[in-house]
């Protein structure tokens, strides 16, 4: 079915359908981090299975994200999402219920996945239904996704104390959730057709190209830094002497500036075919605001730290990728999903790694070096992804 036929009614619930599903991608992930001791202690979770509950989302997100291109298939896009939010609704919800530790991470991983299947598809839904607009329709997905990430970070201790229960803050996100899948129930009849149509694009054949692997590396470049600022930049500045309360702010403020980056961003990239100049221009963000952690944490924090949120918006540029870097919807889709399979597994190792040199030196100048050495591994990546060019070009020549 062409956009252009589609009854008013029907643009509008595909427009409100794909922002309320970003709102809820990362609510799974961001909810738990605020009440991890509280999570663990009530469920009587040892250091192994805490240790896996936050490994938990990189290793979901990988491994659905490889799935998705072949369910889209089976399922076709608008159910695919339905039961992705579904899933993810019903693991939010129930699993506050459960007493043991391996039952709530069981209902961790449901809900996670339907996230993971999540990321994928809106990437493929705005340019199956949009795609005179994609940068308008780019935006709006990444900033709901970046406002349910920062309502998920900043709302849930706030919901326990008031409420006196965990269990009721992070369950309180089920309704979001729910409210999210009800417009894709009254689109499902609305499905494109499920037609022959062009042979799927696989994986490997992605994965065959240089461009499939510049976006893969870049995309897991970014990612790793970012969970690392998300998982340690706080503890880094109580460690130099910031307070509790000073150091969440920061960590607050630092994911909240993903909100004004993607509502700029994707509309100013659709505007253009070389892609470039944003990424070096994200770089010296990056390069300021760590230089100015190495020195002076503490001084000029702020600055630093709008520096580095500033940098992170490359997350959105990663995004975005997929939409300007394709042609067609299954494209887009393949692209997306390569990226991210093999893109979060790289992420999960970068918190790792930088705990670890900080025990072992002892200090933060050699996890913050491992930073920049990945900020400039993303630098140099993208100088050659942000080059005019699609993908469907690519895979030609390799046939």
């Amino acid at each position: 079915m062409a956009p252009a036929r589609r009854p008013h009614r029907v643009v509008w619930l595909l427009a409100a359908g794909v922002a309320l599903a970003a709102l809820n991608l990362r609510t799974g992930i961001t909810s738990v981090g605020p009440l991890l001791t509280e999570v663990t202690g009530g469920l009587g979770m040892s250091a192994v299975l805490a240790g896996v509950l936050t490994t938990l989302p990189v290793l979901c997100f990988a491994l659905f994200a490889s799935l998705t291109p072949m369910l889209i298939r089976a399922l076709g896009e608008h159910r695919l999402l339905a039961a992705a939010l579904l899933a993810l609704t019903v693991g939010l919800s129930t699993r506050p219920l459960v007493d043991g530790a391996l039952p709530f991470l069981v209902l961790s991983a449901v809900a996670l996945s339907g996230g993971a299947v999540g990321n994928v598809l809106l990437p493929t839904l705005v340019k199956q239904h949009f795609p005179e607009r994609v940068g308008a329709m780019t935006t709006l997905y990444t900033t709901f996704l970046a406002l349910g990430t920062t309502m998920a970070a900043a709302a849930t201790v706030p919901v326990a104390q008031a409420s006196g229960s965990w269990r009721v803050a992070l369950g309180f996100y089920g309704a979001f959730g729910l409210l999210a899948l009800l417009p894709w129930l009254a689109l499902l009849r609305h499905d494109p057709p499920r037609t022959g149509g062009a042979a799927p694009i696989g994986l490997r054949r992605v994965l065959g190209t240089a461009m499939g692997w510049q976006s893969v590396l870049f995309f897991g470049t970014q990612s790793a830094v970012a969970y690392i600022m998300f998982g340690w930049y706080a503890e880094m500045l109580r460690a130099e002497g910031m307070s509790a309360a000073e150091a969440g702010l920061m960590l607050s403020y630092l994911t909240a500036l993903a909100v004004p980056t993607s509502l700029v961003l994707p509309g100013l990239m659709a505007r253009v075919r070389d892609h470039r100049g944003f990424v070096v221009f994200f770089f010296a963000c990056y390069g300021a605001g760590l230089t100015g952690l190495w020195v002076s944490p503490l001084q000029g924090t702020w600055v630093w730290t709008t520096l580095i949120g500033m940098g992170m918006a490359t997350f959105t540029l990663a995004l975005t990728f997929f939409a300007v870097r394709t042609r067609t919807s299954g494209a887009t889709a393949a692209m997306s999903a390569s990226s991210q399979s093999l893109g979060y597994l790289m992420a999960g190792l970068g918190p790792f790694l930088f705990g670890m040199l900080h025990e072992f030196t002892g200090g933060w100048h050699a996890p913050l070096a491992l930073v920049g050495a990945m900020v400039t591994a993303n630098f140099l990546i993208g100088l050659l992804l942000g080059r005019p060019r699609h993908l469907e070009d690519s895979l030609a020549r390799h046939e």
